[in-house]
């Protein structure tokens, strides 16, 4: 072979190995989600604080009126007349916390007491802060929960949670404890009330919430209450998800939207969402869609929803399902306004603190703390007293939310690192998307 031709060939095959080289380096990027670290932390506290103005504004009302009286306790539903007016009764009698149906604050130099609302999601975030690894283990759940909770004082516990705690006593490790064969509770509310924050923990990637908080849900639920669960820890991370809505009424209607898709449309679940939904959109009052709600699946238990006779204590006052679609109301009507959303969720009924304490919270994260202040137009307070309700933590149970968001901060960096393949980068989360479909569009 000539010099000549082998020079063709030795340049051929260089350029070969060049082009190949730069095909491999210079191929498609991923695109990425960039989130400011910083601006997440406010937002965090602004989830703490809207959480617990709904919580406890929601506990005036809580029990008041669940549609079918007990005992001639409880009968018939509040509507937006009486707000501002004088609380009623609940099933137990009256509550200490106000005379009135209003907003409950805790003032700049006070404290928020901790509720059932906000306890349960503080221990866990303490416990995956300090956990070494993201993956909760049945033991380290039951033994967070035997740490932290009273066994023979008011312990602020309902139905499967209770149950739940009484088997860990027990030596009974999660998920065995929302069994059905030994947790009859497995379909209440305790789950959805308890868990949402996870999905803050992995914003944008409902997938990865759902991997984190699988075990927790699943410690206290089962079934159509696990998916309600799931339901808002979805629209938790969602709300996370940085988009080019022009209004929160958008982004909150699409957050509704998308969250619904996990519903399986057999379920009860997706049945009451989507009639709920049906009603808003013809644009009939909220009032007359909770109405509706209760005489479908309480009164007449269609869609195979029996828990109004299934549970003889309150008719289901308790349950998952019925909570859900009040919350679903408050939801939609409440249109991505925080005062609002917190006026029908006090007011549609049943267990009416915590659908209230849901949305509050994510609204309050989508406001950050500043944004819920100028809602209502005053500073409060953003100290926490976990020991209200929990025992067991450090300063004798005294936090704030600054601290707490910092934490719920410090748990986002390992899970976009561990989880989502991202980094962090100065005061940013850079998160990959690998496929556009990984994440919901719009």
């Amino acid at each position: 072979m000539s010099i000549k031709n082998k020079l063709f060939w030795f340049w051929l095959c260089l350029g070969g190995l060049f082009l190949s080289f730069s095909f491999r380096c210079t191929g498609p990027s991923p695109k990425t989600l960039k989130i400011n670290r910083e601006n997440y932390a406010e937002q965090l506290q602004g989830f703490w604080l809207g959480q617990c103005i709904a919580n406890w504004t929601g506990l005036i009302t809580e029990m008041d009126k669940i549609g079918i009286p007990v005992d001639g306790k409880g009968e018939g539903f509040y509507t937006r007349e009486d707000w501002g007016k004088p609380d009623q009764p609940n099933l137990w009698g009256s509550n200490n916390y106000s005379e009135t149906i209003d907003f409950l604050f805790a003032e700049k130099d006070s404290i928020w007491g901790a509720d059932d609302d906000t306890d349960i999601e503080y221990i866990y975030q303490e416990l995956l802060f300090q956990s070494p690894s993201l993956d909760l283990t049945g033991e380290q759940i039951r033994e967070a929960w035997l740490a932290h909770i009273y066994k023979e004082e008011e312990n602020y516990l309902w139905v499967s949670n209770q149950r739940a705690f009484d088997l860990m006593q027990e030596g009974i490790i999660p998920p065995h404890t929302s069994d059905p064969e030994v947790n009859p509770f497995y379909e209440m509310i305790d789950a959805q009330l308890t868990t949402e924050i996870f999905g803050f923990y992995a914003p944008s990637q409902p997938k990865v919430a759902l991997d984190l908080s699988h075990l927790v849900v699943r410690t206290t639920a089962q079934q159509n209450a696990a998916l309600i669960a799931e339901f808002n820890i979805i629209a938790y991370s969602l709300a996370a998800q940085p988009t080019a809505h022009n209004t929160v009424k958008e982004k909150t209607q699409w957050i509704a939207h998308e969250a619904r898709k996990h519903l399986p449309d057999s379920t009860y679940p997706a049945k009451m969402f989507d009639f709920v939904q049906k009603h808003y959109q013809l644009g009939l009052p909220w009032e007359t869609s909770r109405d509706a709600l209760h005489e479908k699946f309480q009164i007449r238990q269609e869609e195979g929803y029996k828990w109004a006779t299934l549970d003889e204590s309150c008719h289901g006052c308790f349950a998952a399902g019925i909570n859900f679609g009040a919350s679903i109301v408050s939801l939609l009507y409440g249109e991505g306004d925080l005062k609002e959303t917190i006026k029908i969720g006090v007011l549609a009924g049943w267990d009416s603190d915590n659908p209230t304490a849901t949305w509050g919270g994510m609204l309050g994260f989508m406001l950050g703390k500043k944004g819920v202040e100028a809602a209502f137009g005053k500073e409060l307070s953003s100290t926490f007293n976990i020991h209200r309700t929990r025992k067991g933590f450090s300063n004798n149970g005294i936090d704030n939310f600054e601290n707490m968001a910092q934490k719920g901060v410090a748990i986002v960096d390992r899970v976009v690192v561990e989880k989502m393949k991202g980094w962090v980068e100065g005061p940013h989360w850079i998160i990959p998307i690998a496929n556009e479909n990984e994440l919901t569009s719009q």
